[in-house]
């Protein structure tokens, strides 16, 4: 038995290190244990897009804006590489300019949104006329972007070094109960345990979560080179995206956008394809991509899959690519809500995710959590 602590995280991705953040700057005596050598989940697997537009009115536009200002203090104090130029997102139907003329028109103005609608001249100027085939651009100048799979070693280094968070990679904890978890490196003590296990179900408070009926959403992600230097500096989105994303899906002109898209493109709705584009450091694109919902997440990518995004990414920079790399994307989904904050135990929590929003709502939300149990900073 080692050394008691205020709280134990097992889980060193996105929802892990922002409850260890939110603890240790209060003071608090923090270890997080993480089964892998390092972080392998959804967290290092995903665009790095942490979109404040996208979110829906309410409580994930609430936690996206109070996230964007945590990461501002991150790439301050951790040195981690942030974009805070916002976002674009291309409207290439007459449908999609009309969604997007009302979303500005409306509820951008209703919830204060700080957006700007980009048409005509301002579309041919930008990035010098490189995005000109498309009818419109909605920037989004709140969302970020980084690059995930150097971001959050460098956060883990940060809470490492100046909040003095214990870090345990490659350890298997097996068990939590009341005050104690027991690991493939010992048990150890803590006054609370939070479980941020991502999509692992089963490994620890199965039956609690099982209640909760989450699933597993797999995509399919590439990372590839265009054929010129496009600098971008932008996250990219397209008009299809807004039949996923909570801002634009329920308002009546997204309507016409899906069925435009059941009409011309089904195969685009029946694999859950909108095409995102992030730049990364060193002027390659991380694209993707396509959804794919179920219990586990199936090993074999489909190359139709891939080619229909590939299809879809050299029409939207109007520029031809070639693929360095490719993997699977991986989040929890599904569940009553976008996120769920359960008490299993006296002493016992488990912070998930149902959605892919983690880089974008995470911070906040462990923010609050922490507020629940500790009271405030």
């Amino acid at each position: 038995m080692t050394h008691h602590s205020d709280l134990l995280i097992i889980g060193a991705g996105i929802l892990g290190l922002s409850h260890a953040y939110a603890a240790a700057r209060r003071g608090l005596k923090v270890k997080v244990f993480e089964r892998s050598a390092t972080p392998l989940g959804a967290s290092v697997r995903n665009f790095g897009q942490a979109l404040v537009t996208g979110q829906p009115p309410g409580p994930m536009l609430d936690l996206a804006r109070e996230s964007r200002d945590i990461w501002g203090q991150w790439a301050e104090r951790s040195g981690l590489q942030l974009k805070r130029n916002g976002s674009y997102l291309f409207a290439r139907t007459e449908a999609q300019e009309h969604l997007l003329e009302a979303f500005c028109a409306g509820r951008a103005v209703e919830h204060g949104y700080n957006v700007e609608l980009l048409q005509g001249a301002a579309m041919k100027d930008l990035y010098g006329g490189q995005f000109r085939h498309h009818r419109a651009a909605l920037h989004g100048k709140d969302d970020q972007q980084l690059y995930s799979r150097e971001a959050i070693p460098a956060l883990i280094d940060y809470l490492r070094r100046e909040l003095k968070v214990e870090f345990h990679f490659s350890t298997l904890v097996r068990d939590v109960e009341p005050g104690q978890l027991h690991s493939t490196a010992g048990s150890f003590r803590g006054e609370q345990i939070i479980v941020c296990s991502g999509h692992d179900y089963q490994t620890l408070l199965a039956e609690s979560i099982a209640e909760l009926n989450p699933g597993i959403c797999r995509l399919q992600m590439l990372r590839a080179r265009p054929a010129v230097n496009l600098n971008l500096q932008h996250a990219l989105l397209t008009g299809l995206s807004c039949v996923h994303y909570g801002a634009f899906a329920d308002l009546p002109q997204a309507a016409p956008v899906q069925a435009q898209i059941l009409r011309e493109s089904p195969h685009l709705h029946e694999h859950g394809i909108h095409l995102l584009i992030s730049p990364t450091p060193y002027g390659e694109l991380i694209i993707g991509d396509s959804h794919d919902y179920g219990s586990d997440a199936s090993p074999f990518n489909a190359e139709q899959i891939d080619d229909w995004m590939i299809e879809l990414a050299e029409h939207t920079l109007g520029c031809k690519i070639q693929v360095v790399e490719r993997w699977q994307g991986v989040y929890g989904s599904r569940g009553p809500r976008p996120f769920s904050f359960l008490r299993a135990a006296p002493g016992v929590s488990a912070a998930l995710m149902h959605t892919g929003v983690g880089m974008s709502v995470g911070p906040a939300m462990a923010e609050r959590n922490i507020t629940a149990l500790w009271g405030a900073a």
